[in-house]
């Protein structure tokens, strides 16, 4: 191929948005995958539309692509994801992609919930798609946690798993690996990626709270099962790879109580 081109998927998401600025940074040809008709228009990046779901339209999106960065996953209807995995590998395939970089979650392999599970099977498709690939799980961004709380707070109780373990990382900082790894060898599984302090779900939902004026009652609740116990022995946390800068407290105070 005569250009690196990286494609993003999932380019209008959370995560997806972050990685497209920082591909655009590098200088690199940078084609950015959404399921949308309308097109943004924005200068210096690609836009494609193609569905993942139905295939429609990988292969003009993928022509003459080298890496992939797969951002994209449906958390609505997650069943779609492992078909969208079987239409992304063979549209790679048949462009001669050289490189996937997948973000993954850490902890998949430690709770048994039925999304994770699926990112599990993702996983195992892309490591035997014969594609070299790298992929990296990371923790739960501050983004998710703020919708979560989001939610929860419209009732007068905001309930979170009791005994749970949660340790937040900025996005742009996943971004950032991706990006890093995007231009770098496939390196297979990587080193997981986690904010840098560990904290009780129950003290998070406070903290939100409190940074953006309710009051409401944090209630504890058990989870049940093996997922319960997965998530109370530490599943969603990997304090060992701490190795993110911003905390959960600066981005409330940038982005919530701003």
């Amino acid at each position: 191929m005569s250009e690196n081109v990286i494609l993003v998927t999932g380019a209008t998401g959370v995560l997806g948005r972050e990685v497209l600025d920082r591909v655009r940074r590098t200088g690199l040809p940078v084609r950015a995958m959404t399921r949308g008709a309308v097109l943004p228009d924005d200068p210096g990046v690609t836009w494609v539309t193609a569905d993942l779901r139905t295939g429609e339209g990988l292969d003009a999106a993928f022509d003459g692509v080298a890496t992939v960065i797969h951002c994209a996953s449906d958390t609505r209807k997650p069943k779609h994801d492992i078909p969208g995995w079987r239409h992304l590998l063979g549209a790679a395939k048949r462009a001669g992609v050289g490189h996937i970089v997948n973000i993954s979650i850490v902890g998949i392999d430690r709770i048994p919930y039925s999304y994770y599970k699926i990112k599990i099977e993702g996983e195992r498709l892309l490591a035997e798609s014969g594609i070299p690939w790298s992929n990296l799980r990371a923790t739960q961004f501050p983004e998710l946690l703020h919708k979560v709380f989001g939610v929860s707070s419209k009732t007068p109780f905001v309930i979170v798993p009791s005994k749970t373990v949660c340790q937040p990382v900025d996005q742009g900082e996943v971004a950032d690996r991706l990006v890093e790894l995007a231009q770098g060898a496939p390196a297979g599984r990587v080193a997981d990626l986690g904010g840098p302090r560990v904290y009780r779900v129950g003290d998070l939902a406070r903290s939100w709270l409190k940074a953006v004026g309710k009051r409401r009652w944090v209630l504890p609740v058990r989870v049940p099962g093996r997922a319960g116990a997965g998530l109370r022995a530490g599943g969603l946390v990997t304090p060992e790879n701490a190795v993110g800068v911003r905390t959960w407290e600066e981005y409330l105070a940038a982005k919530v109580a701003g």
